[in-house]
């Protein structure tokens, strides 16, 4: 079965972030890009924001493990909705952190960018 090509944006950009570097996020959100996170008060409006906030936190996430759970792409003309659950685990204790996350992408040509993303803690269990 083909994966979708936002499911292998979204992959490598994990690997990327896993790793410390925000870098493949900002390389493929859209300079409109909308971002909630539980971690913030208020939502980012704008890559400018987005490049400011991870700025801030390059460097200090790490998760040796990780995994994307069921991704499901919804698409609708240039338009593709894709949402997964995702666990990471850092230190040597193996300390799991739980997420849901929803990626709205556009495609523009053949490109895919982030638009909105809006990521949110679960329950553990």
């Amino acid at each position: 079965m083909e994966t979708h090509p936002v499911i292998h944006l979204e992959r490598e950009a994990l690997r990327h972030w896993c790793n410390g570097d925000p870098s493949g996020f900002l390389e493929i959100s859209a300079p409109d890009v909308v971002y909630f996170d539980p971690f913030l008060s208020e939502r980012l409006n704008g890559l400018d924001k987005l490049t400011a906030y991870y700025e801030s936190i390059r460097g200090k996430i790490f998760a040796p493990k990780h995994e994307m759970i069921e991704p499901c792409v919804q698409e609708i003309g240039d338009a593709a909705v894709l949402t997964f659950r995702f666990n990471s685990y850092s230190g040597s204790e193996g300390a799991q952190m739980r997420w849901n996350c929803t990626e709205v992408y556009r495609r523009t040509g053949e490109e895919w960018w982030i638009v909105q993303t809006h990521w949110s803690l679960t329950a553990q269990g």
